[in-house]
């Protein structure tokens, strides 16, 4: 019988490793309730991708516990709304670091040496004969990366760099002393980032104040040669800016795991340029982050349905 379990609203379709360790401990209920609030009782939120979580559905489950996160950012989920309402919001930072930063190197080489351009001309009929003049990339070793945002992942990102001898500047909206000495990184203005970078790196979280952080005067003021790596939100970056500097060749390249909107349309024009490399949203897919991210998810509902703290509780 399910009349006894806790009932939890969730998006999916979930993944067996979530689904498992859940089964006979809750009931799971299609995202739909949440949405038009049917169900006469719903005792927490499961948001495993990215769903819109406000006030007024909070509003229409009026017996909520917990707000339960697959995933460190928390950008689709009201926050405020949740602190206000006395709700804790779970996450799952600092476990997958380690893989987004990979993600943000494979990006950065990828889209530096040409290789999904190169992949595809390699395999097609075109190709007949090797021209030691042809698709010539731009070197990462011993260039200079320029890092926005220096939390848990930017800093990964950065110990990264030291393997290929780069020289690491960053910008956060506070200094890093420690990771300054750490990290052998300098902290710079914004702006002169953006102007002596041979490689931009964005991993800051999604907020007000870095929706459309990286627009057209930021992208003019990077160099012609330079390539801009989008790890962190979609929206961080403006998609019709970008779109027109890679189309004007005013930067080399962009590397993204994350677009505006999500997916881009299949007849986008960013998908057309053969200076446009992206993923899809990859950063901490690798089977063991997610299998940790599905563990302390898991957790922190299961936490909050018992009335107790969170593993980790996302603060305002």
């Amino acid at each position: 019988m399910t009349d006894s379990l806790p009932r939890v609203v969730a998006d999916g379709p979930l993944a067996e490793n979530i689904t498992g360790p859940l089964a006979g401990r809750v009931e799971l209920l299609p995202w739909q309730v949440g949405l038009d609030g049917s169900a006469e009782t719903v005792d927490a939120i499961y948001t495993y991708g990215h769903p819109t979580v406000d006030g007024p559905m909070m509003d229409r489950l009026p017996g909520l516990r917990v707000i339960s996160n697959y995933g460190v950012g928390v950008d689709h989920i009201d926050v405020a709304a949740a602190t206000a309402r006395g709700l804790p919001v779970g996450n799952t930072p600092t476990i997958l670091n380690g893989a987004t930063a990979d993600m943000a190197f494979a990006l950065l080489l990828a889209a530096g040496r040409r290789l999904a351009a190169g992949d595809r001309y390699a395999r097609s009929a075109e190709f007949t004969v090797y021209d030691p003049g042809y698709m010539l990339g731009r070197e990462i070793h011993h260039a200079t990366l320029g890092i926005v945002g220096m939390g848990g992942i930017g800093q990964q990102i950065a110990r990264r760099a030291r393997g290929f001898d780069m020289k690491v500047l960053y910008h956060n909206r506070n200094r890093r002393t420690q990771a300054e000495e750490v990290l052998q990184a300098s902290y710079v203005s914004f702006d002169r980032l953006l102007t002596s970078s041979d490689y931009v790196v964005v991993s800051t979280p999604l907020t007000e104040e870095t929706r459309g952080l990286i627009g057209a005067r930021e992208l003019e003021l990077m160099k012609e040669t330079a390539t801009l790596v989008n790890i962190a939100r979609g929206p961080v970056v403006d998609t019709d800016a970008l779109t027109a500097a890679l189309q004007s060749r005013s930067i080399y390249a962009a590397g993204v795991d994350v677009t505006d909107p999500e997916p881009l349309p299949r007849d986008h024009p960013l998908l057309g340029l053969d200076n446009f490399t992206v993923a899809p949203h990859l950063g901490s897919a690798t089977v063991e982050t997610r299998g940790q991210m599905a563990d302390l998810s898991i957790q922190n509902l299961l936490a909050g349905l018992a009335d107790q703290p969170l593993v980790h509780r996302v603060l305002t």
